[in-house]
Formats: structure tokens, sequence, C-alpha cells
């Protein structure tokens, strides 16, 4: 067993309950986008000089990354609140870390940092809270291995904590992704920056691009090219040098969809939330929303450091329920808890197919949806890895307490639910929240939300 972390002190429970609310209204922006964060951290690292990132979400989650950069060779600096200036020192050149890089409960940081460390002849070990400590590693480790890094030593059923050991010389591979996953793609693609000649990543379906948005951004070379019907071909041209530029984090689409659904769901709510990234590999749900009846309208469509954004007005409408295809999922795997609540208040059933993802996020995420539509009366159904919600006509009875598993989005989710239920809802922790939404109970007071 690798030489963990001392476990954390658990956080003392914050629980909160949400009640029947009179409209929500306002402008506001979310934080920065969860997954550009930790990617500005990781791709600055490997870049040689300075670059400097405006907007990133100071969330529990990247700060992990942040620290995991600092004990890899970065310089990582906190100029102001949301502006950091990260000194990287080149692919090839990290050091070896001379403590456990302990992400917390970071999926994404402690994925992507793998493939960081898998292409550096150094080794690391990576750790985590008990809720990271119980997901899936060996989907981004197998590839890894085959690129030349090697597991040293690791948990029972390859979890952390973990010792990696990086490769001495890099080995280029052709990757066929059997699960659609932007973290597998992206620690391949990472560890494929050190490897000489090409690495290439098939997808079936086509997965979030941040990665290779941000590396073309800095100079790397990527041909990328459809695959099937949804999916795409990536290849990277290994050993580039990534000149730093300045990157803007646009708000988080899946924070986002917190205050945007529940301006759907409370009577005359009006609402315009800003700077929101709009990469079409993460606008399922909006897609999703529109599908069903929603009023969103979209203003001032622009580019932001190799991104998409775009402002949105949401005002209050009657749902209805619909059918949400497999092949969406990728790009909204984040956003189905606070679907599912959408739905329940949507006229008629809605199916959302193929969340098998969701059973290795922070939580079983399906189950915990299930669980906390039964808490508060809403028809529902598992069947399989689908989902199927039988919406109330905009009447959800609610009354419930909904256990989080200490995951955020569960919490954010049913909080959602309670602004317009009949009865409150009360979920039993928030303190989690803060790995991706810091302040989320404010913002939303500030828009009339009655939390307490």
């Amino acid at each position: 067993m690798p030489t963990a972390s001392p476990a954390a002190t658990p956080a003392v429970p914050a629980p909160l309950v949400a009640r029947r609310s009179q409209r929500l209204a306002g402008r506001v922006r979310v934080p920065g986008d969860k997954s550009i964060s930790h990617r500005a951290l990781l791709i600055g690292l490997l870049a040689v000089g300075a670059t400097d990132i405006e907007g990133l979400l100071e969330g529990e989650d990247v700060l992990a990354t942040a620290r995991a950069c600092a004990l890899l060779g970065a310089a990582v600096e906190r100029l102001a609140p949301g502006r950091w200036r990260v000194r990287g020192v080149g692919v090839g050149s990290l050091l070896a870390p001379d403590a456990v890089l302990d992400f917390g409960n970071s999926g994404t940081g402690v994925r992507l940092a793998m493939g960081v460390v898998a292409g550096h002849p150094i080794e690391a070990v990576f750790d985590g809270d008990q809720s990271l400590r119980r997901r899936p590693m060996r989907r981004v480790l197998e590839p890894l291995a085959r690129m030349g890094a090697a597991i040293i030593d690791e948990a029972e059923g390859g979890q952390l904590p973990l010792r990696l050991r990086g490769a001495e010389d890099a080995i280029p591979i052709v990757f066929e992704s059997s699960v659609p996953s932007a973290q597998v793609k992206s620690a391949v693609l990472l560890c494929g920056l050190a490897a000489p000649g090409e690495t290439t990543v098939i997808e079936a379906e086509a997965t979030r691009d941040h990665t290779e948005r941000m590396l073309a951004y800095f100079g790397a070379e990527l041909g990328i090219t459809p695959h099937g019907e949804h999916g795409r071909r990536i290849t990277l041209k290994g050993r580039p040098e990534l000149v730093p530029r300045p990157i803007g984090v646009p708000a988080d689409p899946s924070s986002s969809a917190f205050p945007l659904i529940a301006a759907l769901v409370v009577p005359d709510s009006d609402l315009i939330l800003e700077d929101v990234l709009a990469n079409p590999l993460r606008t399922g749900l909006l897609v999703t929303l529109k599908e069903m009846g929603a009023n969103i309208e979209e203003i001032d469509r622009r580019e932001q450091g190799g991104e998409p954004v775009v402002d949105l007005r949401v005002r209050a409408s009657n749902l209805r329920g619909v059918e949400v295809p497999t092949a969406r999922a990728p790009s909204m795997i984040d956003e189905y808890p606070v679907l599912a609540v959408a739905a329940a208040f949507a006229e008629g059933e809605t199916r959302m197919r193929g969340l098998s993802e969701l059973r290795v996020k922070e939580s079983d995420r399906l189950a915990a949806i299930a669980a906390g539509l039964a808490a508060n009366g809403v028809e529902h159904e598992v069947a399989g890895d689908d989902l199927i919600v039988r919406g109330g006509s905009g009447r959800v009875r609610g009354g419930g307490t909904v256990m989080t598993h200490m995951d955020h989005r569960i919490a954010m989710a049913f909080l959602v639910m309670g602004l317009a239920s009949d009865k409150p809802v009360a979920v039993d922790d928030t303190s989690f929240i803060a790995t991706s939404f810091p302040g989320f109970a404010e913002l939303m007071r500030g828009l009339g939300a009655d939390l307490s």
C-alpha cells in the first residue's frame, strides 16, 4: 500500500432546507467552469513561462489541482480573487513531488494529473477523500500503462491511494475508448505530449473537448476528424513546446444549470446568466430543456480564450416530458440530477437513456437521484441504465430529506426542487457544494431563493 495522506477530519455536516419561493430575478454570473479551470492549471504547468488565468474557479476541487501543480514544479500564485498565474516548467521537466498529491473530491483533477505524471520519469502518490477513494481509476491507468507508466502500488481494486511511476520514454499509442470519458481521453493526450510521434484517441461518442481546444490554443498540433456517426478521432503530435497564453475561464454551464432550472420551475421568475460556456459538447442540457418547452433566450454569443460563451435569459416555463437519447449523455453527464428535478415539474414522462456513467460519479448518482425523487413523492422508475420521471404538471409534493452521499450536485439539485415544491425539501449536508460552486447558497438567496 502506498504512503497516503492522513485522513482528513470529516467536515461538520451542514444541512439546509429549501422552501417555496415567490420568484427568482436578477443578473448573475456563476463561478468559472471547473473542467476548464483544471486544464488551465495543468497545461500552464506544461507550458514554458507564465500563464495568466482570469476567472478560475476557486472551489476545493480546483485548488487541489493548483497544489498538485506546485508540487510538480510550477510556481502557482493567486494574484486576486479568480486571478491566478502559473509559471510552468515545460513538457519533460516536471519535478518529483515531495508530498502526496491529494485531490480531495476531484475525479477530474486526479485523472488528468495521472496523465501528466505518466509521461515523465518521476514517481508520485495520488490520494483523495473517502468518496474519491471509492471511484474507479483503472479505466485511466490501463492506457497509461500501455504508454509506459507503471503502477507501483495501489489500494484494492485499482483505487486510491496509489503510487504511479511515469515512463522513462513515453510510448505513443492508438487508444480506442470503450466508455465515453473526457477524463480518460484527456489523460492519454496529456501523457502523449511527452511521447515522440503521434498519439491517437478514438471515441465512439464525442466527449467534451476542452483539452484539445486548450492544447491547440497553447500551440500543440492536433488533427481532429469525424469517426462513425457521433465520434471523433483525435491525433496529437508529441513533444511540442507549449507557449503560455492568457486564459479567461467562462462561467460553468454545469453550475449554471441550478439557477437556470430554478428559474424555469419557480413561477414568475426572470433571470439572466452571464458568460455561460456554450461549447457545443457541453450544451446537451440546453438542447433538452428547449425540447421541453423552456423559455431560454441566447444573448450576445461570442468567443473567449478559444471557447464560445453566451448570456442566457431564462423565464419561468411550463415544461413537458421528452425522451433524452443516450448519445446526448456525454454533453450533459453532470446535469442529470437537476434535469431530473425539472422533469418532476414537467407534464408527462421524461425518459433519460444511457446513464451508466452516473453510477461511478461522486456517489452512485443514479441511485441517489432515485432516492431523492422517492423521498419527495415523485413517481419514477430506474430501468437498466435509464431513468424515467413521471412529472406532476408543475406540482411536486416535496417534504422529504435527501441523503447527499457527499455529492455536491445531488445537494444542489434537490435544493432547487424545494424552491418550487409544495412542502420544503431538506438535504442532509451541503458542505461538499464548495468543491464546485463556492457561494451557492448566498448567490441563490440573492436571486430570491428561500434557503435556511
